[in-house]
């Protein structure tokens, strides 16, 4: 894969401010402010989130990458990174060894990325690598998160797994145990979108995905997202996208 694919699936900006660009609203977001060999704060963007006013205090450099790049792999890693970004906005690390381990792996992912012999195999697995380590850390913190987004969480857990057979909110609150009025409130909320509007998110990434990485017909892939017909889901793939499921795949 080219440079200028990779860089619009992944970006690194030094000296991120309120004026840099990210990807797009169904990236995800990591800022780093190494403040000393032991201190390092750490701020996650959700998808479809940004990122809170107190992160542009102090210089830092972002990770902003696309949630494609997590897609390709198992669904209990995409979980674990999903909860890494929706457990905590802020992250402290106060201790040497873990602070030089994120250092070290985050260095390692800026020279691949800015190298003139750039693997895109090589930076996913740096950045599954870096992100393994924070899950890592962040699991044995016991920082407090809010009910609010704990529901977020639990929600994009169940469509995660269940996207493809219940396209359906009300199913999401119903395993949840709040109403679907409650759901899209706190969703609204959170990320600013509704259940359906997520859910038809995710099942546009997962039709790109498809799209590039098989051989499947267009009448599979509209049945297997849960659509009833062929035109239905051209319809919805071509109001997203922009293209047609056909001249996404040719031009990709």
């Amino acid at each position: 894969m080219n440079k200028e694919l990779v860089n619009k699936k992944i970006q690194i900006i030094q000296n991120f401010d309120c004026n840099s660009k990210l990807l797009s609203g169904n990236s995800m977001g990591i800022y780093f402010k190494f403040h000393s060999e032991k201190n390092l704060t750490i701020y996650f963007k959700p998808l479809n989130e940004v990122f809170n006013a107190d992160v542009f205090t102090h210089q830092g450099i972002l990770l902003n990458f696309e949630r494609e790049l997590i897609d390709e792999d198992d669904v209990e890693y995409a979980l674990d990174v999903f909860s890494l970004f929706n457990k905590y906005p802020k992250f402290e690390l106060t201790e040497r060894l873990k602070v030089a381990q994120v250092q070290n792996v985050f260095q390692l992912l800026k020279d691949e990325f800015y190298s003139n012999e750039l693997s895109y195999i090589m930076l996913k697995t740096l950045l599954k690598v870096l992100l393994l380590h924070l899950i890592r850390f962040q699991n044995h913190s016991f920082l407090e998160q809010d009910l609010s987004q704990k529901r977020v969480f639990q929600f994009l857990e169940l469509m995660e797994i269940h996207f493809l057979e219940h396209t359906n909110a009300s199913f999401y609150a119903d395993e949840i145990g709040i109403s679907m009025k409650r759901l899209n409130q706190i969703l609204k909320e959170k990320l600013n979108l509704t259940a359906k509007q997520i859910i038809q998110q995710r099942q546009i990434t997962e039709a790109k995905r498809i799209l590039v990485r098989s051989d499947i017909t267009t009448k599979e892939l509209a049945f297997k997202l849960g659509f009833d017909s062929i035109s239905s889901f051209s319809r919805f793939f071509k109001k997203h996208v922009g293209d047609s499921p056909s001249a996404f795949r040719i031009n990709h």
